[in-house]
């Protein structure tokens, strides 16, 4: 079955912002991880959040530099995250993850 690219990067862009408030994987290598998506997919799904109007903020960590912290959801927006969780394993085998 084809999925749509639309559906793809919706799928993508819950997933991972599910995996930061679950605390699974709250940095981009733990996203990489989880996900096996390359480094620059994970930065870029980040960087859509807003487009789904998901507030999620890097959080430094205190006295670390370089990017040294986590990610954080502080607001989902119009996104039912209890949703998400019931659909898990939907998006896990539509988009390839483990």
């Amino acid at each position: 079955m084809e999925v749509s690219k639309t559906k793809t990067s919706f799928y993508r862009r819950l997933y991972v912002a599910w995996l930061i408030d679950s605390g699974t994987a709250s940095n981009v290598p733990a996203l990489m991880t989880a996900t096996g998506m390359p480094r620059r997919t994970a930065q870029d799904t980040l960087e859509a959040l807003t487009e789904l109007d998901i507030d999620c903020v890097f959080v430094q960590q205190e006295g670390e530099r370089n990017n040294a912290g986590h990610y954080v959801i502080r607001d989902w927006g119009p996104i039912d995250p209890r949703w998400i969780a019931a659909h898990l394993q939907q998006f896990k085998t539509v988009l390839g993850y483990p």
